[in-house]
C-alpha cells in the first residue's frame, strides 16, 4: 500500500465528518461527560462539586465502554456503506481496495481522535484547575484506552458494512455487535462460569477476558488505576495468570492490536472478491 493513496483519502474523510459536524458533536458530549460525572459524581452522597482525576476515570470508563462502541459502529457503517456515483468514482482511481479502506479508517479515527482530545481535554483541564492532581497520570491512560476502543469498533463497522453491502442489514448487524460486546458476552461467561468447577471455571474466565475488546478496555482502565479486582474474577485471574500488573498490560494491549488487525485484514480479503 502507498502513503500517498493513502492520505488523501483519510484527509477526505476527516472533512466529511467535520463538515457534517459530527466531530463537534462528539466533542460536545465527551467533554460534557466529563464535567457532569466530575461536578455531580457525589451527588447520591449529598455532596456537589469537583471530584479528583481518580474517581472522575472510573465513573467515566463505565459510560465510555456503553457509548464509544456505539458511536463508532454507527459512524463506521455509514461511512463504510458504498454510495452509488461517488464511491464509484473512487474505486474507479487507480488505487487499491485495501488502500480506499486504509484512507476512510484513518480519516474516520482521526475525526474521532479529534473530537476525543478536543473534549476530555477540555474536561481534563477544569478538573485540574478545580482540584488536585493525584490520579492525574491515569486520565491520559483512560483517553488512549477509549482511542484504541475506538479503532476497534471502526475496524468491525468496516466489516460489517462489506459483509452486508445493503443499509439497513449493515446497521442491524452493527447493533447486534453491540449489544453483543457490551451488554450480552458477560451473561453467556458467567452463565458458562457456573457450569464449571472452580479451576476451570478460573481459566475459562481469563480466557474470555481476550473474547470481548469490551471487556479488554475495562480490566486495562481498572488496572492503570490499580484497581483489577475490582472487575471481579477476571481481573484477579489476568494478575493471578500473567503475574504482575506489566504483564497484564501487556497482554491486554496485545489483544487489542488483534482485534484492531483481524476485522481489517478480514475486510480487504472480503472487499477483493466482491463485484463492485
Amino acid at each position: 500500500m502507498e502513503l500517498s493513496s493513502i492520505l488523501p483519502i483519510a484527509r477526505r474523510e476527516l472533512i466529511v465528518a467535520i463538515r457534517n459536524k459530527w466531530t463537534v458533536i462528539f466533542a460536545f458530549v465527551f467533554g460534557s461527560l466529563v464535567l457532569a460525572i466530575s461536578y455531580f459524581g457525589t451527588i447520591t452522597a449529598g455532596e456537589i462539586g469537583f471530584q479528583g482525576f481518580n474517581r472522575t476515570t472510573a465513573s467515566l470508563l463505565s459510560l465510555v465502554l456503553y457509548l464509544i462502541p456505539l458511536v463508532s459502529l454507527m459512524m463506521g457503517t455509514q461511512s463504510f456503506l458504498r454510495n452509488e456515483g461517488e464511491d464509484e468514482m473512487l474505486f474507479s482511481q487507480p488505487v487499491s481496495r485495501s488502500e480506499i479502506l486504509t484512507g476512510k479508517l484513518l480519516g474516520l479515527f482521526a475525526a474521532m481522535t479529534t473530537a476525543t482530545f478536543i473534549g476530555f481535554g477540555v474536561g481534563g483541564v477544569v478538573i485540574a484547575t478545580q482540584t488536585d492532581a493525584e490520579g492525574f497520570l491515569g486520565y491520559p491512560v483512560f483517553v488512549l484506552l477509549s482511542l484504541f476502543l475506538t479503532l476497534v469498533f471502526l475496524s468491525l463497522s468496516m466489516l460489517a458494512a462489506i459483509i452486508s453491502q445493503r443499509k439497513t442489514k449493515a446497521f442491524g448487524l452493527a447493533l447486534l455487535l453491540w449489544f453483543f460486546f457490551v451488554i450480552l458476552y458477560d451473561l453467556l461467561v458467567l452463565g458458562g462460569s457456573l457450569l464449571l468447577k472452580e479451576r476451570s471455571a478460573n481459566y475459562f474466565i481469563f480466557a474470555s477476558l481476550f473474547g470481548n475488546p469490551v471487556d479488554i478496555v475495562r480490566v486495562a482502565g481498572l488496572l492503570s488505576m490499580k484497581g483489577g479486582e475490582v472487575f471481579g474474577a477476571a481481573g484477579a485471574a489476568l494478575l493471578k495468570f500473567l503475574g504482575g500488573y506489566g504483564q497484564a498490560i501487556g497482554a491486554l494491549v496485545v489483544g487489542l492490536i488483534v482485534w484492531t488487525a483481524a476485522p481489517i485484514l478480514a475486510s480487504f480479503r472480503l472487499l477483493r472478491d466482491q463485484d463492485i
